[in-house]
């Protein structure tokens, strides 16, 4: 009896068969055990893979330029910077009350154009005062002139009467008394006669001087009005209507568009086979398919650190000469709105005038 019931509960099949779950319920779906849960590895490398594609693009962009940028003739040199133009100020000239205000940032204006207008009535009133002691002056000389005319006739009829009566005294017609009274009033007219032709002097130089006067109020009143000195474009209006401001106060700042520059730094060696008109072109990132032309205007005599904003062909290279290159103007004045200050780029120097321009560096029409 014990045999045979070990023999059915421990017998062949039996020892690898899974343990008995619970039976299902009736009416009741079987249990599913849950999906796998997807690495948290897989899920890194999804999201890295697309950085570190973009990086490599980059990397390889940046090489490409840099070989493209080196790959020049040996007579090119080239610097990276921005564009310059040259800023003219426009400041008050006297004290006063801003009364209008015509041009404002980013406006284009023209050489001759009013830009501001300061209140000038007080002027305007002391304009009128010198233009009325012109008025005045002038009137006396008017009178001088027509007293010295008097005074030129009477002049005239006493020397005529004193050489009558020293004509007829010799021979007993007339008296040494009325000779020597002839001789008199002769002598008070000529001294009349020079003092009419001071006081005209003078009536001239007060004439003169309220001339001045009115002119001088004239350029007073023309300075309070702030015009711009060149074609340029308005940066910055630091001022409005209504404002008093003292003298020498800036309201605007003009940048002048032609001239429009940018400075490169070249080391020594290059720097050294520059001359100042050599040809030289400007390839800004702004219109990398238009290379500018220009011409180096200035080559600094002292070598400098270079700038932090500034990169070097070789890292060694620490101390930097500026070069200057300045935009044609003839270029500018035809297309005053395709450069502006700030710009960054590339400037290439021609140091050999015999080197031929590369095709990506030949200037357009």
């Amino acid at each position: 009896m014990n045999e045979t019931r070990t023999a059915d509960l421990g017998g062949p099949g039996l020892e690898n068969a899974p343990a008995p779950g619970p039976e299902p319920r009736p009416g009741l779906p079987a249990l599913r055990p849950p999906p796998a849960r997807p690495s948290r590895s897989r899920n890194w490398v999804r999201l890295i893979l697309p950085l570190l594609l973009v990086v490599g693009a980059g990397i390889a962009g940046y090489a490409w330029w840099q070989a493209s940028q080196t790959k020049l003739p040996p007579g090119i040199a080239f610097g990276n910077g921005r564009t310059e133009a040259d800023e003219i100020d426009i400041e008050t000239k006297f004290a006063g009350r801003i009364s209008q205000i015509l041009a404002d940032e980013g406006d284009a204006v023209k050489a001759g154009q009013v830009l501001a207008r300061m209140d000038t009535r007080d002027l305007e009133a002391s304009l009128s005062k010198a233009e009325a002691q012109v008025r005045q002056a002038q009137q006396t000389l008017d009178e001088s002139k027509a007293n010295l005319a008097q005074l030129k006739t009477e002049e005239t009829l006493t020397k005529q009467e004193f050489e009558r009566a020293r004509i007829i005294v010799p021979k007993g017609y007339a008296t040494q008394e009325l000779l020597d009274m002839r001789r008199q009033q002769m002598d008070a007219a000529t001294a009349a006669r020079i003092a009419g032709e001071a006081r005209i002097g003078q009536a001239t130089h007060a004439l003169d001087a309220a001339n001045h006067d009115v002119e001088l109020l004239q350029v007073n009143i023309a300075d309070n009005t702030l015009t711009a000195p060149k074609d340029g474009r308005i940066q910055y209006r630091l001022a409005n209507v209504g404002e008093v401001l003292p003298a020498g106060v800036k309201v605007f700042t003009l940048l002048d568009i032609s001239y429009v520059y940018m400075d490169i730094f070249l080391p020594t060696l290059l720097a050294g086979r520059v001359a100042v008109g050599a040809d030289a072109r400007l390839l800004l990132d702004a219109l990398p398919d238009r290379p500018l032309p220009g011409k180096v205007t200035f080559v600094a005599d002292q070598a400098q650190f270079t700038p932090k904003m500034v990169e070097t062909q070789t890292e060694p290279d620490k101390l930097m000469f500026r070069v200057r290159i300045r935009i044609d103007p003839a270029l500018l004045r035809a297309h005053p709105d395709l450069v502006r200050s700030g710009l960054p780029g590339v400037g290439y120097v021609r140091l050999d005038p015999q080197q031929a321009w590369p095709p990506n560096l030949e200037t357009k029409d």
